[in-house]
C-alpha cells in the first residue's frame, strides 16, 4: 500500500495540466492554513490539494499548520488576515459549522466572518466495534445496548470532534445509552478500541480502514449516504438501522471577508479543475479523501445546514468544549 510520502511525491507528474490563466493574483506564495497537526488525515489531504493548487495557480501554495482550540486559532488567523487571497483556510465542517456551538467567547463567527470558496473533499466515517463486543451486526448491537444500558462505550478523538458527534447522533436516533470516552486524538482512541478498552468508535475511514482490514476491529456500517469503494459490501447506517442518519467530515477553502470576487472565482475554478482530474481523485482517494466540488454559494448553504443540524445534537447532548 503506498505511503503518504509516496503519494505526495507522485502527485506532480500525475497532475500535469495547463496552468490556469494568470491574473494579478497570485504574484507570490499563498498560505493554506490547516487547523490540525501535521500528519493527520486533514493535513495529508490539504498537502495533496496544495500541490495541485500550486500547479494550477503558478505560485507556491504553502501549508501552515496552526493547531489549538479545536481549529479556532487557525480560523481566527485567517479571519484577521488581509482579504487579498494570500491567506486561505482549509476549513472542516467540524471547525466552521460546529465550533460556534461548542465554544463561548470565540470573538468571531465562522459562518459570518469567513467567505466560502469551494468544497474540495469529503471524508467518510464508519462504525467500528471491538472484537469482544457481543454483537454481529448493527441490529444486534442496538438490541444489546437497549438490554444493557450503559454497558457499551464509544471512543472519540476529543469532545466535540466529528467522530464524537457521529456517536451522539447515533445515540439520539436510536435512543440507546452508550457512554462517550474522549481521547487526545483519534490514534489513541483507535488503539484502545483494538485493545478492547472501549466498545466502539465512529472513526474516519482513513483511520479505521487498516484496523478493519487487518481484523483488529469489525466494521458494522458506513456513516455516509452511500456505500464506499473501500468496503463495497458494507451497508450504511441509514440502510440498516436509522433512515435519516448521516455523518461525514468535509474540507473546503475559506477566505477573509471582502476578498475580491475575481480572487474567489480563480480559487474556486482551480478546485473545480482539480476535482475533475481523475488522477487527482485517485491520489486523494488513496489517502482516504473523496474529491467533491461545490462552489461558494453551495458551500455556504452546506455549512449553514451542518451548523443547524449538529448544533441541535450539541445542545441536546449538553456538549461543551
Amino acid at each position: 500500500m503506498p505511503t503518504r510520502r509516496h503519494l505526495l511525491a507522485a502527485l506532480p507528474p500525475l497532475l500535469a495540466a495547463p496552468t490556469l490563466a494568470r491574473a494579478a493574483f497570485p504574484d507570490r506564495p499563498v498560505r493554506l492554513v490547516v487547523p490540525f497537526a501535521a500528519g493527520g488525515g486533514t493535513d495529508v489531504l490539504a498537502r495533496i490539494l496544495a500541490q495541485g493548487l500550486t500547479e494550477r495557480l503558478g505560485q507556491q501554495v504553502v501549508v501552515e499548520n496552526r493547531t489549538g482550540a479545536g481549529g479556532n486559532l487557525a480560523m481566527e488567523n485567517v479571519v484577521r488576515s488581509a482579504p487579498d487571497g494570500y491567506s486561505v483556510l482549509m476549513g472542516t465542517n467540524g471547525a466552521v459549522a460546529v465550533n460556534r456551538h461548542l465554544y463561548r467567547g470565540m470573538g468571531f463567527d465562522p459562518l459570518r466572518d469567513l467567505m466560502p470558496v469551494a468544497l474540495a473533499f469529503r471524508i467518510e466515517h464508519l462504525m467500528a466495534v471491538g472484537n469482544a463486543v457481543p454483537a454481529r451486526d448493527i441490529a444486534s448491537l442496538v438490541a444489546y445496548a437497549r438490554a444493557n444500558p450503559g454497558a457499551l462505550t464509544f471512543a472519540s478523538g476529543g469532545t466535540g470532534s466529528m467522530i464524537h458527534l457521529a456517536g451522539e447522533l447515533f445515540k439520539a436516533r436510536t435512543g440507546i445509552d452508550i457512554t462517550h470516552v474522549p481521547y487526545r486524538g483519534g490514534g489513541p482512541a483507535m488503539n484502545d478500541l483494538v485493545a478492547g478498552t472501549v466498545s466502539m468508535m465512529f472513526d474516519s475511514l482513513p483511520s479505521a480502514a487498516p484496523q478493519v482490514q487487518a481484523g483488529r476491529a469489525r466494521a458494522f456500517a458506513l456513516c455516509g449516504t452511500r456505500r464506499h469503494p473501500l468496503f463495497p459490501d458494507l451497508p450504511t447506517v441509514a440502510e440498516t438501522a436509522v433512515p435519516d442518519y448521516q455523518a461525514a467530515s468535509t474540507g473546503g477553502l475559506f477566505l477573509p471577508l471582502n476578498t475580491p470576487g475575481p480572487v474567489v472565482r480563480q480559487l474556486d475554478e482551480a478546485i473545480a479543475s482539480l476535482v475533475a482530474n481523475p488522477n487527482f481523485r485517485q491520489i486523494l482517494a488513496r489517502s482516504g479523501g473523496d474529491a467533491e466540488h461545490a462552489g461558494p454559494a453551495a458551500l455556504a448553504e452546506m455549512m449553514a445546514r451542518e451548523s443547524e443540524g449538529w448544533g441541535t445534537i450539541v445542545r441536546d447532548a449538553g456538549i461543551t468544549a
